[in-house]
């Protein structure tokens, strides 16, 4: 009978941790800097990992390294092992053990959306969902001394940004609105929400409870600069109408996009979750529909305790 302790290698942590500081880097004088070693020795070290695992990890693209899609799957796996390895030896050695949560999100998220899940998170003692403030007494009393202590890193990274980086393993959660999601990724949904125009308090459409894509056609449009989602979602619903709207203001992100709007320079077409500025509603738009903010994780991740808690108070914002 053969041991299975000797069937498969076992993958060697130096190797592991050298690739996961190229995955990061994707150049490998950088990777090599990070981790104390000479750019040859890093590159051995990535070369015999791709010896022993039989696969491609990397290829080149022009000038750029680029992983594939094993080198996306070992990346993940290496940095999960590397963040199990670091908390095993603190148990066993009886040193203070740190959790570590790395949520991504674009800056509208994080300015419209996540802002009680995170203050709940970190210690407040309220967060807010649709159904009103919830008491978190239960959840802000000070830690036990044997609880490990938690620290939470926030990256913004657009959607597609951020889903690559839950899949290399890269950060641990993501919320956007995420239309396709790989295999291997776990994507539940926080909440939905309409496109919306704002404009000032005072314009005529105001009056409305719903603004027609039509009447929006005749407007001066404030929108996302050319190359984005947002851009070719609304662009394409106004071309269906067989109008020619006049040129658009670009603005790059919600928060300036309703500046523009309060100054009168036109009318934005926002997702609902934002907070307009004084002076400014916001209407839904029937016809360009809603979007759906999703929590995306890794589907066979193991969760520490934090990334658990910190998903179910995300997820809440929905409730």
């Amino acid at each position: 009978m053969i041991d299975e302790l000797s069937a498969q290698p076992i993958l060697d942590g130096e190797l592991l941790r050298a690739f996961a500081a190229f995955a990061a880097a994707r150049n490998f004088t950088h990777a090599a800097a990070r981790v104390g070693l000479s750019q040859p020795a890093l590159f051995e070290r990535v070369r015999r990992l791709q010896e022993q695992l039989g696969v491609t990890l990397y290829e080149r693209e022009g000038r750029a390294l680029q992983l594939t899609e094993a080198g996306v799957r070992v990346a993940a796996f290496a940095r999960e092992q590397l963040a199990r390895a670091r908390g095993f030896t603190g148990e066993l050695t009886g040193a203070p053990s740190e959790e570590r949560v790395t949520l991504a999100a674009g800056e509208g998220a994080y300015l419209y959306l996540l802002g009680p899940a995170l203050r709940a998170f970190t210690g407040r003692a309220r967060r807010v969902t649709k159904r009103g403030v919830k008491d978190m007494s239960d959840q802000t009393s000070p830690p036990s001394a044997a609880a490990p202590a938690c620290e939470l890193r926030v990256r913004t990274l657009g959607g597609p940004s951020a889903l690559e980086a839950v899949r290399e393993g890269e950060v641990t959660l993501a919320v956007g609105v995420f239309d396709l999601v790989p295999r291997g990724l776990l994507a539940r949904e926080i909440l939905k929400t309409p496109l919306c125009a704002a404009l000032p308090r005072s314009h005529p459409l105001a009056r409305r409870r719903r603004v027609p894509l039509r009447a929006l056609a005749e407007q001066r449009l404030i929108l996302a600069p050319e190359g984005q989602r947002h851009r070719a979602v609304i662009s394409r619903a106004v071309a269906s109408l067989g109008v020619a709207p006049a040129p658009p203001v670009e603005a790059d992100g919600w928060p300036l996009m309703l500046s523009f709007a309060a100054a009168g320079l036109g009318v934005a077409i926002v997702n609902g979750i934002c907070t307009p500025p004084r002076g400014v509603v916001l209407r839904p738009i029937p016809e360009l529909g809603s979007v759906t903010y999703r929590l995306l994780s890794r589907r066979r991740a193991a969760k520490s305790a934090a990334a658990e808690r910190l998903s179910a108070l995300i997820l809440d914002l929905g409730a």
